[in-house]
């Protein structure tokens, strides 16, 4: 790192961080009962920050399942994790909750920040949704039951200033390109469960990606194994640095199956070239947030794939 030039520095003392790695259900309360008791684990081992996959808190195995059990963020299912994050005096990341749609037929998918009085400091409605026909695997028809957000959030907390997203945002780097440059955030969450298949694929390699672009610390926390006959996640739940190192990870014998938490002593540094900041301050004036979303979208996963089939022959 002797080429660049710190540009940022940690906000307060350094905190440690637990990355929830799970294999959530169709049963709210056996995922509660995982969820608690991870997270008083975490809370012994002095952990401060707890994060939390996507769908921590129900994964059907039927269409729909997930629409009839959807609650309002007030609701008694996050109430519940309201108290156990004030009870346990840690903030929690939740990404992937199932929060009450606009309608009776829809959901959507909903990171949500809680700090360690038990407040919701935060929620971020997920954007890009997984609408995807993984070929030798399965049809993804996310917006069926989801309607899809339309607001980008970062929020402060003392381990930096949190930009919030969830699973298959992270194909679309302008997402993440305005929560560095026009939201500052330093920090970017990205609860996720990954099909084995594009995890396999492409998991660390996008991960990394978006931390070396933006400059930022990414945690990445994910689901892993089978949940049911129909779905199984990749798992790796994962930490790298503005640099793009993995700074922590499970070992490879517990990357892709095990349940529990990835610990990480966390100190916020950046380090960013003076010129890399310029050059992408002049692109973000060049575009106008309204239109981002239909600036440079990635190419369609399943061409992608069959690609990359192509490429193998």
């Amino acid at each position: 790192m002797a080429s660049a030039s710190a540009v940022g520095a940690a906000a307060g003392a350094p905190a440690r961080v637990g990355v929830v790695q799970m294999t959530s259900v169709g049963d709210v309360d056996a995922n509660y009962a995982t969820c608690s008791r991870l997270t008083k684990e975490a809370a012994a081992s002095g952990v401060k920050f707890l994060c939390f996959p996507e769908v921590f808190s129900f994964i059907g195995s039927k269409d729909g399942e997930s629409v009839k059990l959807a609650e309002p963020l007030d609701g008694p299912i996050m109430q519940r994790y309201c108290s156990l994050a004030k009870e346990s005096g840690m903030w929690l990341s939740l990404g992937g909750f199932q929060e009450k749609g606009p309608d009776d037929s829809h959901q959507y998918n909903t990171h949500v920040l809680i700090d360690d009085s038990g407040k919701v400091r935060s929620s971020y409605r997920k954007i890009h949704l997984f609408d995807v026909d993984v070929p030798g695997n399965m049809v993804y028809k996310e917006s069926r039951f989801t309607t899809a957000g339309d607001t980008i959030v970062a929020v402060d907390s003392p381990f930096g200033r949190l930009g919030l997203t969830v699973c298959y945002d992270l194909r679309f780097p302008e997402l993440y390109q305005i929560l560095r440059f026009k939201h500052q955030a330093q920090v970017l969450l990205v609860p996720s469960a990954f099909t084995k298949v594009t995890g396999e694929a492409h998991w660390e390699i996008l991960l990394r990606a978006r931390a070396i672009e933006t400059q930022c610390y990414v945690i990445a926390a994910a689901q892993a194994g089978k949940h049911n006959e129909k779905r199984e996640s990749y798992g790796d739940s994962i930490i790298i640095d503005p640099w793009g190192t993995v700074v922590a990870r499970l070992p490879e014998h517990r990357r892709y199956n095990w349940l529990g938490i990835l610990y990480f002593m966390f100190v916020l540094v950046f380090f960013l070239p003076q010129h890399y900041v310029k050059q992408q301050i002049h692109w973000m004036h060049l575009i106008k947030e309204t239109s981002w979303l239909q600036i440079g979208s990635p190419l369609d996963l399943q061409l992608q794939i069959l690609i990359c089939q192509k490429l193998r022959l």
